[in-house]
């Protein structure tokens, strides 16, 4: 396989693996994802699920961003291995390069609609990185 395929998902995998590390640290240091109000916060902490009165929306909330870190960490570490040490069974397998930009196009959808700019910018360059790399691969 080629190289330059390689790097490029490589590098796409990176900003992938960057951007959940600095979201999980977020997520339990500091206070970058509490609400502006701090009354919010305690109401989100006194606030039981519909669900389940087994956790409150403050939990709740630190739980599904510490999923979502560890689903961005998830990808930037297979897919980094992948294209550094296993790049033939990367590139030969249309399942895992179509998973990979089906994984990438939701992020970037989410950063889009629900985020912010930064996470928005990070996902669509390693989107253009991952991209780029198929298209390398198929000329």
């Amino acid at each position: 396989m080629n190289g330059i395929s390689s790097v490029l998902i490589a590098s796409s995998a990176c900003i992938v693996l960057i951007l959940g590390a600095i979201h999980l640290f977020y997520t339990f240091v500091g206070r970058q994802l509490h609400p502006r109000d701090a009354e919010l916060k305690t109401r989100l902490d006194q606030a039981p699920l519909m669900l389940t009165r087994e956790t409150n929306m403050w939990a709740a909330w630190l739980g599904f961003n510490a999923s979502h870190s560890v689903g961005a960490l998830l990808f930037g570490a297979l897919y980094g291995y992948l294209a550094l040490t296993q790049s033939d069974l990367l590139f030969q397998s249309d399942f895992l390069l179509v998973l990979g930009l089906i994984t990438l196009t939701g992020y970037m959808f989410l950063a889009k609609c629900y985020w912010f700019r930064i996470p928005f910018r990070g996902f669509s360059l390693a989107f253009v990185l991952y991209g780029s790399a198929i298209i390398y691969e198929c000329i």
